[in-house]
């Protein structure tokens, strides 16, 4: 299996409900290195898993969209805890919907999977991985 990474940065705040989270309860802020890797069993015509220039341009898009951002204050999360799990979700699943669009490169419709993971420190974080 063959795999490309790319990498951004995401700056958010928000909450979270339930006594499992203790002080994280109030409104606190979180900063994640973000990873997404792509997946693929052969390389395309051009010897590549993905052209990573589009990759890191459509990370940073949809990163971009919660940067510097309440997430508690965002609707579609309402009343959603954003733990980091979740939103290693959220991001992988809008990459899928970026490759099925073509948004990744025609070469991009034979990747396989997908994996996001959230760096919260350098001790701890939480990914999520996807067929596509």
């Amino acid at each position: 299996m063959f795999s490309v990474t790319v990498r951004e940065h995401l700056m958010i705040a928000h909450s979270f409900r339930g006594e499992v989270f203790g002080p994280a309860q109030r409104l606190h802020g979180a900063t994640f290195l973000v990873d997404a890797t792509f997946h693929r069993p052969e390389l395309d015509d051009d010897n590549i898993v993905v052209d990573i220039g589009l990759a890191t341009t459509e990370l940073g898009k949809i990163v971009g969209e919660f940067n510097y951002r309440n997430l508690d204050d965002e609707s579609e999360f309402a009343g959603i805890n954003t733990s980091t799990e979740f939103l290693a979700k959220v991001i992988a699943d809008r990459l899928a919907g970026l490759v099925h669009a073509g948004a990744l490169g025609e070469g991009a419709r034979g990747l396989t999977g997908i994996s996001v993971t959230l760096h919260e420190s350098h001790i701890a974080w939480a990914s999520y991985e996807r067929a596509l």
